[in-house]
């Protein structure tokens, strides 16, 4: 039987709040909110993916845009009955606003509300093109001259960068670029991605031989077109590559390769980029009214500068660059850190007779990916989770609907959960040598990957390697390079031919900085973390990932970035702030992130 009690109330609370912001009484609004409570928006309210946090926070917000956004139509959501566990109401809701419409996910708390999230779906009058409104396609009927759907792709393709210029320049043609672009094709947004890479995919095909998603397939679905169901849990690299330069076929997306970026500006007064291409030995000038770098979080590597670096007789490189184990059966393999590209790395050179050491320079935090699936994931993403009606997309905003300021609550039972049910792996893996930690707070890895974007491993095998010795350790930083190897801090000297530098990445600004100019990168500031004040995020409090998928202090410049499920869940969001702007609709922002760092 339904709980009609829990409806009714549940609407009755929702028919209230809306009443109240539609007749401008903030006070009678915010007071519907606990004391403790989070309001975070995905574009609706505040043209910026924002946080506020508390009733002062809340009424400050109202007061800037209850005014242009006029929302009403508050409701439960069709073919949804609320909930009830542990105390926490929790219902889906639909909402309007004078120019979009929205769907939400709201939790009271003792009658009021504790958390609310509020995400645009469509603008009005701008709507995608589906269901009863997709194109036709065929054109019935006879006519002179008519021209066929390849030949209006030839020619949009030959025109668009030459004698028509796009409204949109996408730097970056990964997983990022790729739905960001598909997101505005199908809003009717002029869109160029440019790619340095000789096919769509090949960021995935150059990298290490090894390398798969750690993410399973449930997490890493595209806009519009999903994996099929007999996808492998786990993708190799090269069927991503394939997958991905497929989408960007029949998504018909205007994707340059062989195209690096010269330069950049950006003119004040004309409110436009400059932005100058090679496209494959061709100089081009491209002049588009938005920019968005979405290099990837893995795109700017860190390269050590080591003493004696330059005397190595041997191979070095970073991680990014590896080729794979091939070439080094029987070799001596140095690798310098200890996250997820360190562990792939080391189990394939083992695989190949190679002798392998890790360097561990700091604690890495690791999970067994067949628990990190139960425990962390399950719900929400696999098999079982599809089985019992979860969709990609309310999965997706159930996720997004926990403000990051009590996320690591939730998160830290979880591992709580996962150091229990795998103490003799961690109890291996310890008396082996290896510096484990879990998060600053025991929050685990998706705390870590929010904060820092590093400091990792999702174990799929080489953790076992150095439980049984077969991956040796050594621990501490790197003091020099020699011609057969490095030498660390306490003396310990590596003999190698071979060192990976699996170093990690720099803050994405790191690209705005070499496209565009150092001034532009430090009046942007760091990107990805969110001020929690832990090892390599520092404070103040952002609430958000810093300048990730919103306005950032440069005007027209965006940054697009993260995985697989980041880039297809903000992809949207971010396609819709860019739409309004090129429809000229009244974009009044928000919370415009202030710069605290500057990389």
């Amino acid at each position: 039987m339904l709980d009609s009690t829990t409806t009714d109330s549940t609407r009755a609370v929702l028919s209230a709040f809306g009443e109240a912001l539609e007749q401008g009484d903030i006070d009678r609004a915010v007071g519907m909110f606990a004391d403790e409570c989070y309001w975070r928006d995905l574009v609706t309210f505040t043209w910026n993916i924002k946080t506020v946090e508390g009733k002062e926070q809340v009424a400050d917000m109202l007061r800037h845009q209850l005014a242009t956004t006029r929302p009403r139509g508050w409701d439960l959501a069709e073919h949804e009955i609320p909930t009830e566990a542990d105390g926490i109401t929790t219902a889906w809701i639909t909402f309007e606003t004078d120019l979009a419409r929205g769907y939400g996910l709201m939790r009271l708390k003792d009658g009021r509300i504790w958390t609310l999230l509020t995400s645009m779906v469509e603008l009005k009058g701008h709507e995608e093109p589906r269901g009863f409104a997709r194109p036709l396609g065929a054109r019935h009927g006879a006519g002179k001259h008519r021209t066929t759907w390849k030949e209006e792709r030839e020619a949009e393709e030959r025109d668009l960068g030459y004698t028509k210029q796009p409204y949109v320049l996408i730097v970056g043609g990964g997983q990022g670029g790729i739905a960001l672009g598909a997101r505005l094709r199908q809003l009717g947004v002029p869109t160029i991605i440019v790619e340095k890479n000789d096919r769509p995919g090949d960021s995935w095909r150059n990298r290490y031989k090894s390398l798969c998603l750690h993410d399973p397939v449930w997490y890493d679905h595209l806009p519009y077109i999903k994996f099929p169901e007999n996808w492998p849990v786990f993708s190799p690299k090269d069927k991503i590559g394939d997958w991905l330069e497929m989408y960007t076929k029949v998504m018909e997306l205007n994707y340059w390769t062989r195209t690096t970026c010269k330069s950049a500006r950006y003119d004040e007064a004309a409110k436009e980029w400059t932005v100058v291409v090679d496209r494959d030995g061709q100089e081009v000038t491209l002049k588009p009214k938005q920019l968005v770098l979405a290099t990837g979080m893995s795109g700017k590597p860190n390269m050590p500068a080591f003493p004696g670096m330059e005397k190595f007789r041997g191979d070095q490189h970073h991680s990014s660059k590896h080729p794979g184990p091939d070439a080094y059966r029987g070799k001596k393999c140095v690798i310098v850190g200890s996250n997820n590209s360190a562990h792939d790395i080391a189990a394939a050179l083992w695989e190949h007779d190679a002798d392998v050491t890790m360097v561990q320079r700091s604690s890495t935090h690791i999970v067994r990916s067949d628990t990190l699936m139960e425990i962390g994931l399950g719900g929400l993403y696999s098999e079982e989770a599809v089985q019992n009606g979860m969709t990609t997309e309310k999965a997706d905003l159930i996720f997004a609907s926990i403000p990051y300021a009590i996320l690591h609550e939730f998160q830290i039972p979880l591992y709580e959960q996962m150091k229990e049910r795998d103490k003799a792996f961690y109890d291996g893996l310890e008396k082996a040598g290896f510096q484990l930690d879990w998060g600053a707070d025991g929050s685990g890895l998706f705390m870590k990957y929010l904060r820092r974007g590093s400091g990792y491993y999702i174990d799929i095998g080489a953790s076992q390697l150095i439980i049984d010795g077969q991956i040796k350790l050594a621990h501490g930083q790197v003091r020099e390079v020699v011609e057969d190897g490095l030498i660390l801090e306490d003396g310990t000297k590596l003999e190698a031919d071979l060192i990976v530098y699996a170093t990690g990445y720099g803050s994405m600004n790191g690209w705005a900085a070499d496209l565009i100019g150092q001034d532009v990168a430090d009046k942007v500031g760091k990107c990805w973390g969110l001020g929690s004040d832990t090892p390599k995020d520092p404070g103040p409090w952002e609430g958000e990932q810093r300048n990730m998928w919103k306005p950032t202090q440069q005007e027209g410049l965006w940054f697009h970035g993260g995985n697989l499920h980041q880039s297809r869940h903000y992809s949207q969001f971010l396609a819709l702030q860019l739409k309004a702007r090129m429809e000229g609709l009244p974009v009044e922002v928000y919370g415009l992130q202030t710069v605290h760092h500057l990389g």
